[in-house]
């Protein structure tokens, strides 16, 4: 039977520093992003949390498993797709760390290493919406919920026709999608945001946050 390998204290297994590496990347990107080391586990973010009651793993928690690099339990919660983008927790964080852009960064870096929670696939929801908005450059909202179902439980789509209907009779829905004018543009506007992301250089983080990124000897 093979054993499982005990964690080290303060060295990452490879997983995780690669995780971690996408992660910081992605941080670097936001305008202040720094400021994340400055966290004091005050737990105003959770407290101003609308949404907090649903998360499993609140605010304050998500930057104390990032300091003890836990970081791929962190994507595999669903806090990162529950958040509201209210902002809130961002307003009243008395250092100034950008929570919500960081829960964001989560949610890209979840994304592109395809780690998502279990029986709780609202990510699809967020991919296909990005999907919809680069090629109508707005929200289609029956090809969005169509698209959602159809890949998380179809059965349900049709139990949906009827509130579709009344919507639709009342004028509160398209049947067909309608583009913005300029769609193409939009899209490669979009698409080179994209771009300039991939190629802003990843800032030089203090010590306390580069713990040894040792490989995990095998066998």
């Amino acid at each position: 039977m093979a054993v499982q390998q005990e964690k080290e204290p303060g060295v990452l297994g490879k997983k995780e520093s690669e995780l971690r590496s996408v992660f910081l990347y992605q941080v670097s990107n936001i305008p202040g992003g720094e400021k994340i080391k400055r966290c004091i586990q005050c737990g105003t973010c959770t407290g101003s949390c609308p949404v907090s009651y649903t998360m499993d793993i609140p605010p304050r928690e998500i930057i104390a498993l990032f300091r003890a690099g836990d970081i791929e339990s962190i994507l595999a919660s669903r806090t990162i797709w529950i958040c509201a983008s209210c902002y809130a927790c961002t307003v009243r964080c008395p250092m100034g760390i950008k929570v919500t852009d960081i829960l964001y960064a989560l949610k890209r870096t979840a994304m592109e290493k395809n780690l998502f929670p279990k029986r709780f696939p609202v990510y699809v929801l967020s991919r296909s919406f990005i999907k919809m908005a680069n090629l109508f450059g707005r929200s289609y909202e029956i090809g969005l919920l169509a698209v959602y179902y159809l890949r998380t439980n179809p059965l349900k789509l049709f139990g949906l026709m009827p509130l579709g209907y009344r919507l639709w009779r009342r004028g509160r829905v398209r049947i067909l999608p309608k583009r913005v004018k300029q769609s193409r543009q939009l899209a490669e506007i979009l698409r080179e945001a994209e771009v300039m992301e991939m190629i802003v250089p990843v800032s030089a983080w203090p010590s306390p946050f580069r713990m040894s990124e040792r490989k995990v000897a095998s066998g």
